[in-house]
């Protein structure tokens, strides 16, 4: 058996996944009558041999369509709700805890209420989340974006021209007053900083929010920043257990959101949600 390799990249809001297959061909003894029509003595048969060899619009045909069952699967067994950047991002084995924060959405009003009225969201690429906000009755949102957004789409440039959306580093003051928010939610942002900028970044969510923080933080041992990405975070991602965390808040003075957690808990029974990051509810700082 010959085992041809075939290589794909797809490519959806510049992320890139590559997908590896091997069609297997079976070689046959070659036929004395097949190498008698290849000299042109009978064009007949020569004609039907070229028909029956493969094609290689067959072999690409058939990568198109695995690729498309593939994504087809991913977004099936999510129920249907999974893009394909989520999709792309489940393959690569990475956890994105902004995506994760879209998808807890409704569990968060369930357990806030009203509270999810006036949100801030700080994290990279806060515009999906705040768009997302946006579109939601009575909820007003913005966004505080810590990196660079040179690969911003319209659309989040567009919220950043308005102003709801600002770049900003986070280890330094927020430009806001206090409690200017219901609701802080930071995702994908505090496991880039180590405990000395955490000392300054949490007090200061928690004193620009009127009813609580909740922090979306990668499990310990989930996949860590890729090479490319340094130049972006400065630094890989320290993913901390919830042992580490909850230390971490007494030792610092915060105090866990009791209330919050256990109707966190209680919706996300209800809907059936096991949530891919960590999350924490602090109260704010009055």
């Amino acid at each position: 058996k010959i085992y041809n390799y075939f290589f794909v990249t797809i490519r959806s809001h510049n992320t890139l996944q590559s997908y590896h297959y091997y069609i297997t061909m079976s070689r046959r003894p070659v036929n004395p009558a097949r190498r008698f029509a290849d000299g042109g003595s009978i064009p007949f048969v020569g004609s039907v041999q070229s028909k029956t060899r493969s094609s290689p619009f067959l072999s690409i045909g058939l990568l198109v369509v695995g690729a498309i069952l593939l994504i087809g699967y991913l977004h099936y067994g999510s129920g249907g709700s999974t893009t394909v950047k989520e999709a792309l991002s489940k393959v690569e084995g990475g956890s994105s805890c902004t995506l994760e924060v879209q998808r807890a959405l409704p569990v968060l009003k369930k357990a806030y209420g009203d509270s999810m009225h006036k949100v801030l969201h700080v994290g990279p690429d806060t515009c999906s989340v705040v768009s997302k906000l946006l579109k939601e009755d009575d909820t007003q949102a913005w966004g505080v974006e810590p990196y660079d957004l040179d690969d911003a789409d319209a659309g989040c440039k567009s919220l950043v021209h308005k102003g709801i959306v600002r770049v900003a580093d986070i280890k330094f003051p927020l430009p806001y007053r206090a409690k200017s928010f219901s609701l802080v939610i930071v995702s994908d942002a505090l496991d880039y900083l180590s405990p000395r900028y955490l000392n300054r970044t949490l007090p200061e969510l928690a004193r620009v929010s009127s009813d609580g923080v909740i922090i979306f933080s990668g499990y310990l041992g989930q996949q860590r920043a890729k090479v490319t990405e340094l130049s972006k975070f400065g630094r890989p991602a320290k993913y901390r257990s919830s042992t580490w965390w909850i230390r971490y808040f007494v030792e610092t003075k915060l105090e866990e959101n009791e209330a919050a957690a256990n109707k966190f808990e209680q919706a996300s029974t209800k809907r059936s949600y096991k949530p891919a990051c960590q999350v924490f509810h602090l109260r704010s700082l009055h």
